[in-house]
């Protein structure tokens, strides 16, 4: 029974963006095309629900290029490679389908360009996160990594006049921009993007968090903690006044007592996750009370990406569909879209 003084706010846009969508139906698509096993080089996206159910169905995740055997089909990963790991491919004669998002590959090409053009680049971001690696391998002579506000006052650049910056598109637009704000009083000329390096997708889940905070006593955001932008959804969560803000990957994974002299509990979910696990986290609050849901819109998105052109070609080849649209034959499995 609902419980009149317990609430749901559902924030919208959550889940999938446009690249984890084209990035998880490239591996489905592979698996149908070529049978299984198909190679992956790193998580496809930085979800457990989607790695697990993916390796069930055929797929081999990799940490280097070196672990796929000669002549075998891998699948770079959403976050995007440096282009020595093209050369590895290529070494070990790899049919190779690259899911690097389209807005990540945006990111890289404008590295390469300030790099031809002799700038210090500045990478907003996160040691160690795929992307931040990616990226910097497009070059590694120009780029220095920035991690966060507290980092600036360890840059070092050859000519205050010829600085860019650029970021990791999964981070914490107002922390980004803090970032830049201190590395604008450094270097007065720093230069910005040609356009916001922060996804669309990244940007929308933390606007409708934000507008949902003040009013949550608790905040729930479904995600894996290797996740930046899930990890970034609790953080604005409690900078802008939820009481309490906890990131788990099932329903499970909630403790009762969080719930505890709780009214509102806010839901939302990190870029990469599928919704059938947002609907077990409202089964689960609604079995406990909280059965009124109320969605909080903070933007509508419609953006789609097609597929990598390598399986858009193989799969024109094999007479069938390039659509982006999750495969019937794997329905029985569970959907990920």
């Amino acid at each position: 029974m609902a419980d009149p003084t317990k609430r749901v706010l559902l924030a919208a846009p959550r889940g999938y963006c446009a690249g984890v969508d084209r990035a998880v139906v490239t591996v489905e698509k592979a698996l149908e095309l070529y049978g299984s096993p198909v190679y992956v080089r790193k998580e496809i996206v930085h979800n457990k629900h989607v790695v697990t159910t993916l390796q069930k169905r055929g797929a081999i995740f990799v940490d280097e290029t070196d672990e796929v055997p000669e002549g075998a089909t891998v699948v770079f990963s959403a976050h995007g490679v440096a282009p020595v790991v093209h050369e590895e491919a290529r070494a070990l004669s790899l049919r190779t389908i690259d899911a690097t998002c389209p807005l990540v590959t945006k990111v890289h090409r404008e590295a390469v360009r300030f790099a031809d053009a002799d700038y210090d680049i500045l990478l907003i971001g996160h040691e160690g996160h795929e992307e931040v690696v990616g990226t910097s391998g497009e070059a590694p002579e120009h780029i220095q990594l920035v991690d966060g506000p507290d980092d600036v006052a360890n840059v070092t650049v050859r000519d205050p006049d010829k600085v860019v910056w650029l970021s990791q598109t999964t981070l914490s637009v107002d922390e980004t921009m803090e970032t830049v704000r201190r590395l604008r009083e450094r270097f007065p000329s720093l230069q910005d993007p040609p356009s916001d390096d922060i996804c669309y997708a990244t940007q929308n889940r933390q606007l409708a968090v934000k507008q949902m905070a003040a009013d949550c006593d608790l905040m729930i955001v479904i995600g894996s903690r290797n996740s930046s932008n899930s990890v970034r959804l609790v953080e604005v969560a409690l900078e802008h006044g939820s009481r309490a803000g906890h990131l788990v990957d099932y329903a499970d994974e909630i403790d009762e007592t969080w719930l505890d002299g709780v009214a509102t509990v806010g839901v939302t979910s990190g870029a990469s996750v599928p919704e059938i696990l947002v609907r077990e986290v409202l089964e689960y609050l609604a079995a406990r009370g909280y059965a009124d849901v109320a969605p909080v819109v903070a933007a509508e998105e419609s953006i789609m990406f097609s597929l990598p052109t390598e399986i858009r070609r193989d799969l024109k080849a094999a007479g069938k569909s390039d659509k982006m649209r999750h495969d019937a034959s794997f329905a029985e499995a569970g959907s990920l879209h």
